[in-house]
Parts: C-alpha cells; structure tokens; sequence
C-alpha cells in the first residue's frame, strides 16, 4: 500500500489542459489521478499501532505515540510522564492524545465514492477501488464507534450551503454505526480481489473484509453483552442484540479459516521463539492477512526500532521506550503449565537465581515478545546478551557504586526506562535496524493475521455456547506456540490467551475496554524487577550474565507515586468541549464536564 502521493503519473498530468490545475473531469477519469487521490485516503487511516501518521510519515516519534501498546496493562510508555502524573489523566472533557475524529477523511472518501461512476472507467477497475474506499470508511467508522460510541453517519459530501440538520448532526446510535460497518462489510465483499495481484499488494481484499468484520462484529457484540445503554442508545447496545453480534463475528471468522487461504505460521517448527517472533519479521507470510506497508528510508519508513531497542543501543544513547509491567511478564504462564508468576517466598528469602530458573521455562511467546536480562541481542559490534544487574552483593551487601571483581555495580543497560524489559515483538537488530535512526524501519506492520481471527472464533464460539469450538480454536494456538493444550476452555482462558498471543499488538487497552474490566484490570500499582548480581557466582574474568546468580527484587510504583486509575467514564472518550462548541447538536459522553 503506498500512503504518499505517487509520481508515476507526472507525464499524464503535464499533458493534460489547463496545466495549473486538475478538474474533475480530469481527475475522475484517469486511475493514476484516482489512485493517488485515494492513496491519500489510506495515509491518514489508523492502522499503525492505532497512531496517526506524521506530516512526512514520521511515525511514533512522539512521546505519546505508543499509547495503543501502553495505556493497556502491558507496559509504561517510558521518559513520557512524570511521577505525578497517572497515564490516564489526557483523558479530560479536552480530549486527549488518543482521539481520532476521522471526519476529514470520511469526507474525502465519501466524495470518492460519489464520483466513481464515471463512464470512462473499466468496471473491474471501478469495483475494486469503490470497494476499498468503502472499506476504509467502515474502517474510519469502526475506529471512532470504538472511542466514542455513537459519532454521525454522514454517507455523501456536505455542502456549505447544506441544510443545519446535515451541517450540524446529531450522533446516531452506538448500535446503527455498528450496523453500518457490518452493513458496508458485506456489500463490498465480492467485489475485492482474492488473492491480491502483486500490483494491489497492501489494499485490502476480501479476508481483509472478513477480518475488520470479525473484530468489529466482536466488539459490537462486547458491548451488548457487557456495557450500561445510556443517553438513549448513543452509548451502549441493548443486551438482546448481543447474540447475533456474536454470531456474525462467528461466521466470518469460521469462513477465513475454513476456506484455507491462510495458515499459522510454522516455518521454524523446532524452535518456537524464533518461530513466533518471525511472523512479524517474514513479510507476507502465511499468516498475513492484512498489512500496512514499509520499505524504509528510500520511501516510507517508520521509527518503531529507533525507540525500542534496550537502553543503550539507541543512536541518542536511549530506546526502550515500551517498558512492559512485571505483571505483564508474569501473564506468560510455563511451557509445563504451571503459573508464570515467580515465587514470593523464595525472592522474599533472598534465593540467588540464574537467567534460566527466571525464563527457562517461560512460554516461548514470553522470550519472542520481551526482552530482558539474559536476552540474546545482536549489536552493531555482534551478538551480545542483555545485562540489568543494578547492584552486586558483597558479603551479603549490596554495592551500587564502583565495581566488584572488574564488573560494573550498575550495567550499561539501567538506563532512564521504567522496568528492566522491553518490547521486542516486530524489532529486527539484524536485518532492519542496525541503524537505529528516525525512518530506518521497514519491518510491515500486520493489521490483521490468522492468530488473532481464531481467537475471535474462540470468543465468540464461548458466548455462543460453542465450547468444543473455542476449545478446538485456542489449541491451535497453543499448539503453534509450543505450550500444553488445554482439556476445557472458559471465557477467562481465552481472554488470557489474547493476552499472550496478542501483546503489543495494539489490540490490549480495547479489549479490556470492550469486556467493561479496564476499572478493575487497570486501576492498580504495577511493578518491575530488579536483578542484584551475587558477587560470589562469578571470579575474576569469568562473569557471564546467563550462568551467574542473581538476587531479584520487586519494585512498586512504576508509573510514579500517583497509581494510575481508570474511572468509569474512560470507557468512552470525550466528544471535547471544542466539537460540541462548535456542533450544539453533538451530546457529550457520560462523566465528562
């Protein structure tokens, strides 16, 4: 998909008269005109992580730009906030840094739509890209239900001189914008080619269709199932609409994967980590559904490894920006299926452990996802292994300062992040960012892929009461991961499988929204774990960071003295003082004043 304007067309368009400006006619009858016009449209859709593209594609250079991986009970968004200030508080009859009121670009699409019927278009040409622009409008619709509730379905171009019921419009129902995005869905669906052409690379097609259908069938069928129907339907959808939500969800998704056009990924079998990290490092695998578009430097690139590899190894001498919660760690239960939360009563009694006792046994979606001490790294200079000792005991003290045995108290890795891990599900150190510079990154990122499509069987198969089939679904799942399969299946299993196969995904903070549980998941103090070397577990010249010994501690407060707290009104983003100023006709969300 290419989200700049081309220039492919430049020739046709210096031959065509007048020379300083394109007219309708004009553009609407030439598909390099159209492509662009439409290539617009997609550069201003959230897909990437859910965050807005830069004015030159600069993407995630924000310090608030990773909130769709943050603001869930993953990870702090490190040198982003202060001690005082919760992740929470943008979240204010102002706004925040996480709206999107897309109706500019619904505008832009609706005009699209309305002009493709010129006569001098191929009709194959004329489907295809009438049903993406329709797509992407379902899309923008489906992202702003999401945050709003019920925003105004404007289908066609307003006019100035419009009547004020149109100018100034009310918002329809949380339940009718839901209908329209599902409505569009299944309109378009026969006409998007499938397979794509190498030409229609990164446009949708139809299991694209079916995919945005799946996800946001799920979340309309969330809502009724879980949310309070207030303001008259503008928040909130009628419990008795619930099931057939769910069912509609159900069968787009039972359809991608019975018709057999994408498989899990499974390319490294034998080693699982590696497997699993290389779905979003092998572009264009089996797995891929739907992806958005890089190609680095030369074109359009991205800033995701700039920000996110360990401390350090940033050109600024920084990264780590995505610094998950020890209590995400703990979420990746054991491949022998125990609990992945580490023992209390042997950190309490101060046992000394290796990297392997910590991770050895850790779901191999935890060490494809996650970095942290004892993690293979490979560097500008080679391969090295991620050290975060903060500390060395010394006869049973801990030294902070100096070095012991020619090893530094304090590792080059101890940094300004807020816990000792990091994201690394999507960073690629050896092929892609060795450069770890603004617009290196090329790594594509996936929109939808076949984990998550049977996941969202998986859920709604338990709310249909269709266990053995979200049985059958989370399986597949655990079996591609490498952890023990389960023998019965409930709604928290499969929410708690979402949270590992899914993390840092952008998928985590509307989940939690969509089920009603973001009070109680994400009001609460999180933590992070520091490693204190153990002096006596190496000699002089011997120190390795995977066969020393280690003293762990639990640290509070990681996202500042003030817990964050999650009040019952975020489940819906404000309108703003500034919109409902300017449209008296646009009701503000519960909670907000």
């Amino acid at each position: 998909m290419t989200l700049s304007l081309g220039f492919s067309s430049c020739k046709k368009v210096l031959d065509k008269q007048p020379l300083d400006t394109i007219t309708d006619a004009v553009l609407w009858s030439d598909p390099a005109l159209i492509d662009d016009y439409l290539n617009q449209c997609y550069s201003e859709m959230r897909f990437y992580f859910e965050m807005p593209y830069g004015k030159d594609m600069n993407l995630l250079m924000e310090n608030n730009s990773t909130d769709a991986i943050t603001i869930g009970d993953e990870a702090f968004p490190s040198w982003a906030q202060t001690s005082t200030s919760p992740r929470f508080n943008w979240m204010n009859i102002n706004g925040g840094n996480f709206e999107w009121w897309g109706y500019p670009t619904v505008r832009k699409l609706n005009i699209f739509i309305a002009k493709m019927a010129s006569p001098s278009l191929t009709e194959p040409y004329r489907k295809q890209r009438l049903a993406e622009a329709r797509f992407l409008r379902a899309f923008a619709y489906f992202d702003m239900v999401k945050r709003y509730g019920g925003v105004p379905l404007i289908t066609k171009e307003l006019q100035l001189d419009g009547p004020n019921e149109e100018l100034y419009p009310k918002r329809n129902k949380e339940e009718e914008v839901y209908d329209f995005i599902l409505s569009e869905l299944d309109a378009i669906t026969p006409d998007l080619a499938e397979p794509l052409t190498a030409a229609n690379l990164g446009r949708p097609g139809k299991y694209a269709v079916l995919a945005l259908k799946s996800r946001a069938a799920m979340y309309a069928a969330s809502i009724a199932t879980w949310s309070t129907v207030q303001l008259g339907g503008i928040v909130g959808i009628p419990q008795i609409k619930a099931s057939a939500y769910w069912q509609a969800s159900y069968e787009a998704s039972k359809t991608i994967i019975s018709e057999g056009n994408y498989t899990l990924y499974n390319k490294i079998p034998d080693d699982k980590t590696a497997n699993f990290r290389n779905i979003f490092l092998d572009e264009g695998n089996s797995e891929v559904i739907y992806s958005e578009r890089f190609d680095g430097l030369t074109g359009k690139g991205h800033t995701l490894d700039m920000l996110n590899v360990p401390w350090s190894y940033n050109v600024w001498n920084g990264g780590q920006k995505v610094t998950p919660y020890l209590e995400m760690v703990e979420s990746f239960d054991n491949t022998d299926g125990t609990s992945g939360i580490i023992d209390r009563n042997k950190i309490a009694a101060g046992y000394l452990w290796t990297v392997d006792e910590l991770w050895g046994k850790k779901d191999p979606r935890f060490r494809a996802s996650i970095y942290t001490h004892g993690t293979k790294w490979t560097s500008k200079t080679g391969p090295e292994i991620l050290d975060y000792h903060n500390g060395i005991l010394v006869n049973g003290i801990k030294q902070t300062t100096g070095s012991y045995k020619g090893i530094l108290a304090r590792s080059k890795s101890i940094g300004e992040n807020k816990t000792n891990f990091g994201m690394l599900k999507y960073l690629d150190e050896v092929n892609r960012a060795l450069v770890h510079e603004r617009k290196y990154s090329s790594t594509d990122y996936i929109i939808f892929r076949l984990g998550e499509i049977y996941l969202n069987l998986a859920e709604a198969a338990i709310e249909l009461n269709k266990t053995g089939e979200a049985l059958n679904a989370v399986n597949k799942i655990r079996e591609r991961a490498g952890m023990p399969l389960y023998t019965t299946i409930t709604r928290d299993l499969v929410r708690k499988e979402r949270k590992a196969e899914l993390a840092f995904e952008g998928n985590r903070y509307f989940d939690v929204i969509r089920w009603r549980t973001a009070a109680a998941d994400l009001t609460r103090e999180y933590h992070n774990l520091a490693f204190i070397l153990d002096g006596n577990s190496y000699t002089q010249g011997t120190y390795n960071v995977l066969t020393a010994k280690y003293k762990i501690e639990i640290v509070g407060k990681v996202g500042g003295n003030v817990d964050p707290i999650f009040e019952q009104k975020y489940y819906y983003l404000p309108i703003s003082k500034t919109r409902t100023g300017t449209n008296p006709n646009l009701v503000e969300n519960p909670g907000y004043f």
